[in-house]
């Protein structure tokens, strides 16, 4: 059976004062743009709360991505509030203090004086001083950006600290506060990734295509799918990244036409076709890769068949990932070419124009083409603009394009050899000035490479 060696790469050491200050940097570049866009008005927002999984123990934590956008702190119990000075505005964090029994379980802090020193902040206080120190800065503002809908509990106690103005003798006759919502300004901002952003995308990819080739090059007859999920992800974890971006799926035969197919647990048969869509998180920014390959040897006539119409349209709508094009123009794109494959496949008959028109590919072709990627495996950022018009794509951009076709095991409609074959294939584009720049073309996709990969000596 081929082989993919992977080597072990050297770890990055632990980031150089000059890095963190770089880093700082980054970060209070974005807070500044935002405040701006927000037209200077006092920000707040929260950290991603932890989560119980069960007992005393915490689903693994990761921070809220818009969070982490404005301020790289990784720590729970936190809280960004940004106020409005008459030279500009001031940052100030609410953390966790340090802790020697705390850090002795839990690993350790930054503490007030590190989210000074090594994040940027211009004042920093101990989390359990919120609300004290907070009311003081905020007692008089009329309009707050908050995120209000986003955490219900943490909702209420802003409300409630607010609504205590009208209560005892005010000092003024002030009521809540007009909120603000930051987020359409600040995922306006995330969907334009820096250069920064897109080193880190980059390697999110590489790492992601190392393990898909290995998953490709050692699935074989008799695995299951979760042994070959448990190859894929060490090497995920081997090549420094910490997590997944989302749930791997590994779906051999039928399993494919489940889209979101994360049991895993099913035996791989001789002539199965397998997917795999599963992608690497590396410094908060995740890939996402999907590649559908035979199981330890050749394609079949019809497996080929499907596998060519997919990929005739996977790569006619990344070369359309260039400045000006719309989402639209891209979605209706998958649509003609996925249909004019289905009557190609004999599945349907008719005029192109009118099947289209028709959706009558709806069956078989039941999501979308593809979504902003970043920091988020669904990433935000609007699919219209502010006029409802739809997107255009514009350098900056990273979208994924994933066209497949799904003929499901029991589907009388369509030829026998047809039925129980899944295809997606799926890269992440970077949108250039000079056209698409595909993250993740280090994954064989065409048929004779992906054969030569996972095929038997």
């Amino acid at each position: 059976m081929a082989k993919t060696n992977v080597k072990r790469r050297t770890r990055n050491k632990t980031p150089s004062s000059s890095a963190t200050t770089s880093l700082a940097s980054i970060h209070a570049q974005r807070r500044n743009r935002l405040y701006k866009a927000l037209g200077g008005t006092p920000l707040l927002l929260r950290a991603a709360p932890e989560v119980l999984r069960n007992g005393d123990v915490h689903f693994s934590y990761r921070q809220d991505s818009n969070f982490k956008y404005l301020t790289g702190f990784d720590e729970p119990e936190s809280i960004l509030v940004c106020m409005p000075t008459s030279t500009g505005y001031e940052t100030h964090y609410f953390v966790r203090p340090r802790d020697k029994e705390r850090e002795i379980w839990d690993g350790p802090r930054a503490g007030t004086r590190g989210a000074i020193r090594e994040y940027g902040a211009d004042h920093s206080y101990p989390i359990s001083e919120f609300w004290d120190v907070f009311g003081k800065m905020a007692g008089d503002i009329d309009e707050l950006a908050y995120p209000l809908g986003s955490d219900p509990t943490f909702d209420v106690q802003v409300l409630r600290h607010f609504g205590a103005r009208f209560t005892g003798r005010p000092r003024r006759n002030q009521g809540l506060p007009s909120f603000v919502d930051p987020r359409p300004a600040l995922h306006e901002m995330r969907l334009i990734k820096s250069s920064e952003e897109v080193d880190l995308m980059r390697r999110a990819a590489e790492i992601s295509a190392a393990g898909h080739r290995v998953a490709m090059s050692i699935a074989e007859p008799g695995m299951y799918e979760f042994e070959v999920q448990a190859e894929l992800e060490a090497v995920f974890r081997r090549e420094g990244s910490p997590r997944n971006g989302y749930d791997s799926i590994v779906a051999t035969g039928k399993n494919a036409c489940t889209l979101h197919y994360i049991a895993n647990n099913a035996k791989i048969k001789k002539g199965d076709l397998l997917l795999i869509d599963a992608g690497a998180e590396y410094g908060h920014y995740t890939a996402d890769i999907t590649r559908t390959f035979p199981v330890a040897g050749p394609f079949s006539d019809a497996q080929r068949a499907v596998y060519e119409v997919v990929l005739r349209c996977q790569k006619k709508c990344v070369a359309l990932c260039k400045p000006g094009t719309t989402v639209k123009k891209l979605l209706e794109t998958s649509w003609r070419e996925l249909t004019k494959g289905l009557v190609e496949l004999g599945i349907l008959k008719g005029s192109i124009d009118k099947l289209v028109e028709k959706k009558a590919f709806r069956p078989w072709y039941m999501h979308g083409l593809g979504h902003w990627l970043g920091m988020d495996v669904h990433d935000v950022g609007a699919y219209e603009d502010r006029s409802g018009k739809p997107m255009q794509l514009a350098p900056g951009m990273v979208t994924t394009i994933e066209p497949g076709l799904y003929f499901a095991n029991n589907d009388k409609k369509v030829p026998k050899e047809f039925r129980g074959i899944g295809v997606r294939i799926e890269d992440d584009v970077l949108v250039t000035k000079n056209g698409p720049d595909v993250l993740t073309s280090g994954v064989p996709k065409e048929v004779r490479e992906i054969e030569e990969l996972t095929s038997i000596e």
